[in-house]
């Protein structure tokens, strides 16, 4: 790629040196640059870009794509944007040759339900014999590889990257996950979405966002991507705002739902221990499903999932076959039979919603206790710690708060002022600052048909403190427990 093929996809304030360079390679992390890179300069939240040009020129940049004014040698190129975050999406999408136009990309944001409703996704699609690529919190796959995932939704080059890779792998199809940070920080920028699907949306990351508009505001932009069909939860209070605001551009709009009249609806809901059956009525036909995972919420997953693939024209045997060879996605109602009677489920809800959604699906099939461990993020929305609280002393008959990710905040502190909200309901409870002890503590105390509820940490195999991030495989501990008690 030459410099001036970036022309017509970034707005250039200022350019020095030879912009009919060849670059043979783009890097934002300094570390990473090798001779003949173009090396962007990104203003991060804990570090800048701009800080580290004379390591990136040591390393061989031969031009940088800045936003502030800078002094460089006399032969490196230097192009000055407003925006250098927005226009290294345009640098990948050009670099790796326009890889999300040979893709068909599917993208799922919302609050809670992403990561279930992209594997029931690249399920069905397998079924009908694509191959398919996904990208989000737990991994990153591209057809039977998979690689680690950093984040939900990764870093604009990374992102062009791997759709680039994608496209060497004769991948048909890419579901992704989208989060509200990608759409903010445009890390989707230049991608070329076919699909977009809205779980739904409740109180998170409002440390980022500020407020639940401005959440929701970065919701809709997915939707202002897309170029086939854009499919909307007809039961989150949110639509209306969601379709009012998306309702003037040439994607179409189409429902799903259980409550509100939908294009796609859930009838006839039999919710069980291990999985959910329904009949999804459209037009003048119905679908017989079966999910194996259990929940309200796994009904409103797979009726998204299969609402949009209907759509997209694949065959409802697919659709059938996709959804019900789910066996379970890591850290999202994960069950882990102990062989003493009682259950121990793992799941990620760090939200009140996502941890409202486990405990009530519990609370609808336990013969026992149900027994919640949880805590909340530090350098998080503190005003969902109490709120949280009050949901887990609702739902469960015992509850133990802990540390989650403390990060640069204090455990107790983060304890503290969880407290309030399990206090007002009567609920028992313990405090116990190390998770692990915590876990232990609920482990000793399950009786037959009791089930210990692990919230918060779901896939995570780690804990992250302020000064060092620790391994914590919450599967791997639960085992150990077991054997030594």
């Amino acid at each position: 790629m030459k410099i001036s093929d970036l022309w017509d996809f970034i707005e250039v304030l200022e350019a020095s040196g030879d912009t009919n360079k060849e670059i043979t390679g783009v890097s934002y992390d300094s570390r990473k640059v090798e001779p003949g890179h173009m090396f962007v300069c990104v203003e991060g939240f804990n570090s800048d870009g701009h800080d580290y040009i004379d390591d990136a020129v040591r390393r061989g940049a031969s031009s940088l794509l800045v936003q502030k004014k800078v002094q460089a040698p006399a032969d490196t190129t230097v192009i000055r944007v407003k925006d250098s975050r927005k226009a290294m999406a345009a640098v990948g999408h050009v670099f790796y040759n326009f890889p999300s136009q040979r893709l068909k990309i599917i993208g799922v944001t919302g609050t809670n339900g992403k990561t279930t409703t992209t594997y029931l996704l690249k399920s069905i699609l397998e079924k009908a014999g694509f191959n398919v690529g996904l990208l989000g919190t737990i991994a990153i796959r591209i057809g039977n590889k998979e690689f680690p995932s950093l984040r939900t939704t990764p870093e604009s080059l990374d992102l062009h990257r791997l759709f680039a890779k994608m496209v060497e792998e004769g991948v048909d199809y890419v579901v992704m996950e989208v989060s509200s940070h990608s759409l903010d920080l445009d890390r989707v920028g230049y991608v070329d979405f076919d699909i977009g699907i809205f779980t739904n949306l409740t109180r998170d990351h409002l440390d980022f966002h500020g407020n639940m508009e401005n959440y929701l505001d970065a919701k809709i932009k997915l939707f202002k991507s897309t170029d086939r069909i854009n499919i909307i939860n007809s039961d989150d209070p949110s639509k209306e705002k969601i379709i009012e605001r998306i309702k003037h551009l040439p994607t179409p709009i189409l429902t799903y739902g259980i409550k509100n009249r939908a294009d796609f609806m859930a009838s006839d809901i039999v919710l069980g221990s291990s999985s959910v059956k329904y009949n999804m009525v459209w037009k003048d036909k119905i679908l017989p499903i079966q999910v194996k995972i259990p929940g309200i919420i796994s009904v409103y997953n797979s009726l998204a999932a299969a609402s949009a693939l209907i759509a997209e024209g694949i065959q409802p045997v697919h659709i059938m076959e996709g959804l019900n060879g789910v066996e379970g996605v890591k850290g999202r109602s994960e069950s882990i039979d102990t062989g003493r009677g009682f259950n121990v489920i793992i799941d990620y809800a760090h939200t009140p919603d996502g941890l409202e959604n486990i405990l009530s699906t519990i609370n609808g099939f336990a013969k026992g206790r149900v027994i919640t461990v949880f805590g909340c993020g530090g350098n998080r929305d503190r005003e969902k710690r109490p709120i949280m609280g009050e949901i887990a002393g609702e739902l469960s008959d015992f509850v133990i708060i802990t540390s989650d990710n403390p990060r640069k905040e204090e455990p107790h502190q983060i304890i503290d002022e969880i407290l309030p909200g399990v206090e007002k309901t009567g609920s028992s409870y313990i405090c116990i600052v190390d998770r692990r002890e915590a876990i232990e503590y609920a482990i000793r105390m399950a009786k037959p048909d009791d089930v210990v509820v692990l919230a918060g940490k779901g896939h995570e195999t780690y804990q992250e403190f302020g000064d060092r991030i620790i391994e914590f495989d919450e599967r791997k501990i639960v085992m150990e427990i077991l054997e030594r008690i």
